[in-house]
């Protein structure tokens, strides 16, 4: 892929001696970041007491009217683009114009979180430096380090003249479908800038602060495997053959011998097989019935891959497809793949702008931050612009537990991350 915007933006990409001290707007940013705290805990608090599950259409737009005038206070302009047609709420998205000709900054967060109202986890609690809450990391926590981030730009005069969109989708943590139209106004917004900066979680690996400038795939399948049912005295017959079971069995050993390599999982997470199999609606469950003397005629398997680029991404995808169609005798199988999210390949633009974040820290007296492996986190919206534009993840806070009734944010990394992030879009609007 051939990265020509940024070739353009000179002051982003040339690499440089770090400043000896931050200027006079870095240092009200500074100021500011440090004296919005109470401002910053009180909002998130607000947010992560909503709740706001993927498929609560109201709960999503209900953070969507919280936020609006936050954005709006800053001289954003929003506007709403509803997903019925996918099954979600929609997007919020906020644009602010700044000097023409300055860097085109996208900012991406979102909106819902993974706890749907039926989950027990509903419930904000403080615990000295940590918010234990429903999103309050994954991804409330980023959305508010992205507002204070821009207020303290406001306060120190740098916001006027930056060009910033910002996309929060109503649909992260579960996409709808088909993807093509859930992440459309992504996907555009993404064409339109120079550079994505995500705010979902800062990884913090023993006290370390890592820096992401790459995210898998995340991509499901479906496996179904066919045989002939019979007595089972019949099995490994040349009559009966071996039935849907070893077939289903024979693929998903094959995958893991055959498929390991370099930043590529994948796994099986539902299984089931007998006289009968189906999936539900939603593909969360599976149901089967048979006796131990019938060779079941039906195997059903549920999994998924993650891989680094999209050249292997195609290239495991048509290993896994090889496997399924060898099939054992009077067996027949297919394997049918999902829209998911694609790749984040780490690119020299990315690492350009990783130096840039580096340069920053290193002038803020922070320490700097290696680039994360991509193993150590999951896919992310950003994926969706990744081959459109040089991006960075993971400015959003530190938390721990993401996706589980332990999510704690820590309030402590919300000063530093958002002096970086407003130091750095300060630095790409001059």
């Amino acid at each position: 892929m051939i990265r020509t915007r940024l070739a353009a933006l000179p002051l982003l990409l040339v690499s440089a001696p770090a400043l000896a001290t931050i200027s006079v707007p870095e240092r009200k940013i500074v100021a500011a970041a440090d004296e919005g705290a109470d401002r910053n805990l009180a909002l998130l608090e607000k947010l992560v007491a909503q709740n706001s599950g993927t498929r609560n259409v109201e709960g999503v737009r209900k953070v969507r009217d919280m936020l609006v005038p936050e954005f709006a206070a800053l001289g954003f302009s929003t506007k709403w683009v509803p997903m019925d047609q996918v099954g979600r709420a929609g997007h919020l998205i906020a644009t602010h114009k700044g000097k023409a000709g300055t860097t085109r900054m996208l900012l991406i967060g979102h909106l819902d979180t993974v706890f749907e109202p039926s989950s027990p986890f509903q419930t904000t609690t403080r615990e000295g430096d940590k918010l234990h809450g429903p999103g309050a990391g994954d991804d409330k926590g980023g959305v508010v380090v992205m507002l204070a981030a821009l207020r303290a730009m406001k306060a120190a005069g740098t916001l006027a003249r930056a060009n910033i969109e910002v996309v929060l989708t109503g649909d992260e943590e579960a996409a709808g479908t088909p993807v093509d139209i859930a992440r459309a106004d992504l996907v555009a917004a993404g064409k339109r800038a120079d550079v994505a900066l995500d705010f979902e979680g800062l990884v913090v690996i023993d006290g370390q602060d890592y820096g992401s400038i790459a995210r898998r795939s995340a991509r499901e399948y479906t496996i179904t495997s066919t045989g002939q049912t019979a007595h089972s005295s019949g099995i490994f017959s040349p009559e009966v053959g071996d039935g849907a079971v070893y077939e289903l069995a024979r693929i998903i050993d094959s995958f893991r011998e055959e498929l390991p390599e370099p930043n590529l999982t994948f796994n099986i997470g539902l299984v089931a097989g007998g006289a009968t199999a189906g999936l539900s609606a939603d593909e969360a469950q599976v149901t089967a019935s048979g006796k131990t003397n019938v060779i079941p005629p039906i195997a059903i398997a549920k999994g998924d891959f993650r891989a680094l680029t999209q050249e292997q991404v195609d290239r495991v995808k048509a290993k896994m497809e090889a496997i399924v169609a060898r099939h054992l005798p009077r067996t027949d199988a297919r394997i049918v793949f999902k829209d998911g999210y694609p790749p984040m390949a780490p690119t020299p633009g990315n690492q350009l702008l990783l130096d840039k974040l580096n340069a920053i820290n290193a002038d803020l007296g922070l320490a700097r931050m290696p680039a994360l492996d991509p193993l150590k986190r999951g896919a992310g919206d950003i994926s969706f612009v990744a081959q459109y534009v040089d991006g960075l993840a993971g400015l959003g806070p530190a938390s721990s537990g993401d996706h589980t009734p332990e999510e704690r944010v820590d309030l402590t990394s919300f000063p530093r991350q958002v002096k970086r992030a407003a130091v750095l879009m300060t630095r790409l609007s001059q």
